[in-house]
């Protein structure tokens, strides 16, 4: 009898779907057999950036390119003022290959470059699919590949960095928005004044976006074009070197995030018809255009793409030193429809027809590759669909990411502010809500990225407050609207914070509440950079209340940093109340209460906790992050005694629960009660001593 796979022992109701499941793995496994035939692994089958582009060897360069559909192909550029000569013609070799070697003379550094390609009907210029570097014509804005070959190129001074990331505390950015001035910011910058900002919060990873060479700035960076080309808009390849080994120096993990799901439409740019026909790397019929995105959608089936998009992988690892990847757009992968407009009600929508194997196939590759590169490497899939074994080791059936985006998270969030009012929160579906994943899978929680933030959309703190952070956020204004919004802000990034499972993860200002949405350059906004921008500013200001958001994040992920596999202790719900908008739940020695109640403060609020002495080490309405400084945190919590619960060593912990706030209490000792507790009276705000009263 065939073995079950792990992914579905941890599943049974997966039993159905063996077939399938076993399908795609042993589908996996022919095609890996298939691709290192003759390399003997996948880390020495993905090498394809070592062979292709333009490479300097001894004293000659040599440069190669696949393009079986081509004619004829020159090598044009600078060197040659940009004219087809014999001198610079490329020979067919095999397998749809091309090749020149030219004498290191006749090629300099910072040189710029293009191919000529000719095809059965028809020519056109094109940027090297392999180029490791693509400038653009700040007076033309024509893009072209260039030479990037320094004498002196930066040497890397963290050699061997080992992520250390329990838990994992993302802070996602975005290179060029990170400065303040209506323009784009480089790499230096960044390096400069913004990694030393997110390492004094705590975070000990950052997730940069935008990084493949995209025509578009718009874009987001979602629209590739050159996918083995740092964006030349930030700098050089070299000041990218010094930007990650500066965030390793720091402790901080570098996720990059790579796009593989589309690439762009342009020819002169990007890949498509890039040798003239339209099935090099993209499909050639109804599915080559993806309907939501005006992109091009890869066709993983072929061995040719596959080698392509491995080798990127490896490229970014073993050039750059990423230290792992989130993968853009996974769902619209795995699904030929791309997930648009379908319900994922039951598992038969994730075995049935629909699913593009291939594309599932590339991507158990992909991470079975960056995991052979090199096994400390993360993985984080953007899938929404819940297809099960997406973040389930390769081995055991599964896709094989370390991490899945929960993204119902954020939905859920959003929902809930727009559709309801604060005294209909029902914080038993918002545990569930922010508790429900599958056992098998890690997972990213957030209350928002920077998808929440595009224009159209409004980020937490712009829902809470909206206009009234124009005129009401100085330190003395009193305004109920910000009063409401600073506090739910700080107690929405805890919940979602102290339930994860996997990692945390945050976009880059919204720790502080960064005003208004992200809007990059375009016709629409007359080509304007003042939403595409970070106003640090706001948060250095002493007389402006974002100083309060920004201190209690740093306070909140300090605090989970600093417990050891906080995303392994198990979660615990103590009590939850919906009449009283109470929730309670303990993972270890750490006890979280939430009172969302907008009116209501509890006082002598009695929870069963394990017996022993309590002290509050995060309190989200303390005078430093904002509050009204209600509850004494100098006061110990000694649980009460109760002889029903004797057996269970359990007590009664009772705490003043100010509205619209929450405590995080930590157990020091595990001294029980002997009738007597402490509390925190709430009209005067000290330690006082209560006989035991009935719960």
């Amino acid at each position: 009898m065939k073995k079950v796979l792990k992914l579905i022992q941890n599943d049974p109701w997966l039993m159905p779907y063996k077939d399938a499941i076993d399908g795609r793995y042993e589908y996996m496994q022919k095609r890996e057999k298939e691709l290192i035939s003759d390399a003997g692994s996948l880390s020495d089958f993905a090498t394809g950036y070592l062979y292709f582009g333009l490479h300097k060897r001894d004293n000659q360069w040599i440069f190669r390119e696949w393009a079986p559909n081509a004619t004829e192909i020159y090598l044009i550029g600078s060197f040659n003022d940009w004219k087809e000569s014999e001198d610079f013609k490329l020979t067919k070799t095999d397998n749809g290959n091309w090749e020149i070697k030219i004498p290191s003379d006749k090629i300099n550094h910072q040189d710029l470059y293009k191919l000529s390609v000719h095809w059965n009907g028809g020519k056109g210029e094109r940027i090297p699919a392999w180029a490791d570097r693509v400038v653009q014509d700040p007076k033309t804005y024509i893009f072209s590949a260039q030479v990037w070959s320094p004498e002196d190129s930066y040497k890397f001074e963290v050699d061997k960095f080992v992520p250390e990331v329990h838990p994992l505390m993302i802070y996602e950015c975005h290179i060029g928005m990170a400065v303040e001035d209506e323009r784009v910011g480089t790499y230096n910058e960044f390096r400069e004044n913004i990694l030393p900002r997110i390492a004094k919060c705590g975070y000990n990873a950052i997730q940069i976006m935008a990084i493949q060479e995209h025509p578009y700035y718009g874009s987001f960076g979602y629209h590739v074009s050159s996918f083995f080309a740092p964006s030349s808009r930030y700098g050089t390849p070299d000041e990218l070197k010094q930007l990650i080994d500066e965030a390793h120096k720091l402790g901080m993990t570098v996720i990059m995030d790579i796009v593989h799901s589309h690439a762009v439409k342009n020819e002169n740019e990007g890949l498509g018809k890039f040798d003239g026909s339209l099935d090099q790397y993209f499909y050639a019929d109804g599915r080559r255009e993806h309907p939501a995105w005006d992109s091009l959608c890869f066709d993983y089936g072929k061995n040719q793409v596959v080698h392509f998009l491995l080798s990127n992988c490896k490229y970014w690892m073993e050039v750059f030193k990423f230290d792992g990847f989130r993968f853009d757009g996974v769902t619209s992968m795995i699904y030929n429809n791309h997930g648009l407009g379908q319900d994922f009600g039951s598992y038969d929508d994730y075995y049935n027809a629909g699913q593009n194997g291939d594309a599932i196939c590339y991507l158990t590759l992909a991470n079975k590759l960056i995991h052979e590169v090199n096994p400390k490497a993360i993985t984080i899939a953007e899938e929404m669909s819940g297809m099960p074994g997406v973040g389930v080791n390769v081995k055991n059936g599964g896709i094989g990411f370390d991490y899945r985006m929960a993204m119902g998270i954020p939905d859920y969030w959003i929902k809930l502010l727009k559709e309801k009012k604060d005294e209909d929160w029902n914080v038993t579906e918002m545990f569930w809500e922010l508790t429900n994943r599958r056992a098998d899978e890690k997972t990213i929680s957030y209350a928002e990225s920077h998808d929440q933030a595009l224009v159209g959309d409004k980020t937490i703190i712009f829902r809470l407050i909206d206009e009234k952070m124009y005129w009401n956020m100085m330190r003395w204004d009193k305004d109920l609207t910000v009063d409401r919004g600073i506090a739910l802000h700080k107690m929405i990034r805890l919940i979602t914070a102290s339930t994860i499972n996997g990692g945390y993860l945050n976009f880059m200002g919204n720790e502080f509440g960064h005003p208004e949405w992200i809007d990059f350059p375009r016709e629409g906004n007359n080509w304007s950079y003042k939403y595409a921008r970070r106003q640090w500013s706001l948060v250095d200001r002493q007389d402006l209340k974002y100083q309060f958001l920004n201190c209690f994040d740093k306070s909140m992920v300090e605090l989970f940093a600093s417990i050891k596999k906080f995303e392994e202790q198990p979660i615990s719900k103590i009590w939850d109340n919906r009449a009283d908008q109470v929730l309670a739940y303990e993972r270890n020695d750490l006890v979280f209460v939430f009172n969302f109640n907008p009116e209501k403060s509890f006082s002598d609020y009695g929870l069963l906790v394990p017996q022993g002495d309590y002290h509050i080490v995060l309190n989200t309405d303390s005078i430093v992050f904002g509050g009204f400084d209600r509850v004494n945190e100098s006061v110990h919590y000694l649980t009460l005694g109760d002889p029903l619960y004797t057996l269970q060593d359990k007590g009664w912990l009772r705490t003043y629960l100010p509205a619209r706030s929450a405590l995080v209490f930590k157990k020091v000792s595990s001294k029980k009660g002997s009738g007597v507790s402490r509390k925190a009276d709430k009209k005067t705000n000290k330690s006082v001593l209560s006989k035991k009263t009935n719960s």
